[in-house]
C-alpha cells in the first residue's frame, strides 16, 4: 500500500487549486514540451493527441485539477485511475519511466508559477504526485500480472501478420491479425483495445490505439479502421502501406470499457462511424455466449458509402429474436432510402431510445466520434440515466463536456 500523504501536503494541494484553475494548461504544456526533449519519452507518446488543438495539454490539465480537487477523496478517482493503467499498459509504460515525468512537472509547475511555486508547494506537490504513482504502478502490475498469467498472454511488444485484409466500406477496412511466433493471443474482453508501433516511410514510429472488433478467441484479433486522411499516418500506413503477410507490432489488449462477465440487464450499444468496432465484438460474444441476453444495436453514419460491417452486423442479428439492429444516416446518398439501405434519417436522439429500447434498465455503451459522445452522454444523463449504467469509449484526450 501507498504510504498516506501528510496533513501538510494535502492542505497546500488544496490550497494551490486556484492557480491550476488558472493555470493548468500552461503548466502542462510545459510539461510536454520538457519531456519531448528526450527522444526516448517522447517515443513512448501518441503524439496524435497533442494535437486537435492542444487537447491533450487541457486533458492532463483537468486531471490533475481533478486530482487536487478530490486529494482528501481519492475514491472518486478510481476510474480516472483504471483508465490510465490500462493506457499504460497499451503504451508500454514502465515504473522507471515515472521519474521524467515527476522531474518535468515540477520544473513546469515552478517555470509557470514563479514565485508562487514555494519550496513548501513544489515539495508538496512532489509527495502528491509519488503517492498517485504508486497506485498507477500498483494497478499496473496486477494488470501485467493477470495478463501474462492467461493463454495466449505476453508482455511488451509483439509481432503479428495480416492474414487478411477486407474492405468494409469505402472509408473502412479490417484487419485480421495472427501471432508471427504461432502462438495463441490472449482472449480479450469484448471492447478492449490494442495498441500498435507502427514505422512510417518517411522512417518515424506512431502509436495508434485500434479497438478489437472480433468477439473473443484464442487465434486472431480483427481491427477495422478507418483511413483518416488527414490524420498523422497511423491509418494512412495501415491502408496504403500493408498486405497480407505485412508484420505490425501490437501490445496486449486493453482498456477498462467492455462488456462485463455474465451481463444481466438488457444492453444498448451505441455507435457512430468508425466507433461501431468494439460494438461488433461485443455483439459477436453476446450472440456466442449470452443468446439470450436482450440487445440494441443502434448505430449512426453519414451514409451507405461510409457504413461499415452492416450485412455482417445483421447476419449475426437474424438468428436471434432477442437482437434488435437500427441504423440511422444522417447524410442520406443518391441511392440510400429509409427501410431499405438503412432504418432512420438523421440522428439517434435520446426520445427515440426511451421509446424503442427498455431505457429505464438497460446498460448503455457508447463509442463514436466527440461530437457523438458530447450529444449523447450528457443527454443519457439529463434523461435521469445513472451514471453507473453509461460506459463509453473514446481515443485521444477525453473531453471535459463528456466527462462531467
Amino acid at each position: 500500500m501507498p504510504r498516506q500523504l501528510s496533513a501538510e501536503t494535502i492542505e497546500l494541494v488544496k490550497l494551490s487549486v486556484p492557480a491550476l484553475e488558472a493555470h493548468g494548461s500552461d503548466i502542462t504544456k510545459a510539461m510536454y514540451a520538457r519531456l519531448f526533449k528526450d527522444d526516448h519519452i517522447k517515443g513512448l507518446f501518441n503524439h496524435a493527441n497533442q494535437g486537435e488543438g492542444g487537447s491533450q495539454v487541457h486533458a492532463l490539465a483537468a486531471a490533475i485539477l481533478g486530482y487536487a480537487k478530490n486529494i482528501e477523496n481519492l475514491g472518486a478517482l478510481g476510474p480516472v485511475v483504471e483508465r490510465i493503467a490500462h493506457k499504460h499498459i497499451g503504451y508500454h509504460i514502465l515504473p522507471e519511466h515515472y521519474p521524467y515525468v515527476a522531474t518535468a512537472l515540477l520544473a513546469a509547475i515552478e517555470e509557470i508559477l514563479g514565485d508562487a511555486a514555494t519550496p513548501a508547494i513544489l515539495y508538496a506537490w512532489g509527495e502528491a504526485y509519488w503517492f498517485l504513482a504508486d497506485i498507477l504502478k500498483g494497478r499496473e502490475v496486477e494488470l501485467r500480472s493477470d495478463i501474462e498469467s492467461r493463454t495466449g498472454g505476453w508482455n511488451g511488444w509483439r509481432r503479428f501478420t495480416i492474414a487478411s485484409k477486407t474492405k468494409e466500406s469505402d472509408v473502412v477496412t479490417s484487419f485480421v491479425l495472427k501471432p508471427s511466433d504461432g502462438g495463441r493471443v490472449i482472449r480479450h474482453r469484448p471492447g478492449q483495445y490494442l495498441t500498435f508501433r507502427l514505422p512510417l516511410p518517411d522512417g518515424t514510429i506512431v502509436k495508434r490505439n485500434y479497438s478489437i472488433s472480433c468477439g473473443p478467441n484464442d487465434e486472431h484479433y480483427r481491427i477495422s479502421v478507418k483511413r483518416e486522411a488527414l490524420g498523422q499516418g497511423g491509418s494512412l500506413y495501415l491502408h496504403d502501406h500493408t498486405k497480407v503477410g505485412s508484420e505490425i507490432e501490437a501490445t496486449p489488449p486493453a482498456g477498462d470499457f467492455f462488456l462485463p462477465d455474465e451481463p444481466k440487464a438488457p444492453v444498448v450499444l451505441l455507435s457512430g462511424g468508425v466507433g461501431l468496432t468494439p460494438m461488433v465484438s461485443m455483439l459477436e460474444a453476446i450472440c456466442r455466449d449470452y443468446p439470450e441476453l436482450e440487445a440494441h444495436f443502434v448505430h449512426g453514419a453519414l451514409n451507405s458509402s461510409t457504413h461499415a460491417m452492416d450485412k455482417h452486423v445483421r447476419t449475426l442479428a437474424s438468428g436471434s429474436a432477442r437482437l434488435n439492429v437500427k441504423t440511422f444516416y444522417s447524410e442520406p446518398g443518391d441511392g440510400d432510402a429509409a427501410g431499405l439501405s438503412h432504418d432512420f434519417d438523421g440522428f439517434i436522439t435520446i426520445d427515440w431510445l426511451r421509446d424503442q429500447t427498455p431505457f429505464e434498465i438497460s446498460e448503455f455503451y457508447l463509442c463514436g466520434p466527440k461530437p457523438f459522445l458530447r450529444a449523447l452522454v450528457p443527454a443519457l444523463a439529463r434523461a435521469g440515466v445513472s451514471p453507473d449504467r453509461v460506459h463509453y469509449e473514446f481515443f485521444g484526450p477525453a473531453d471535459e463536456l463528456i466527462a462531467a
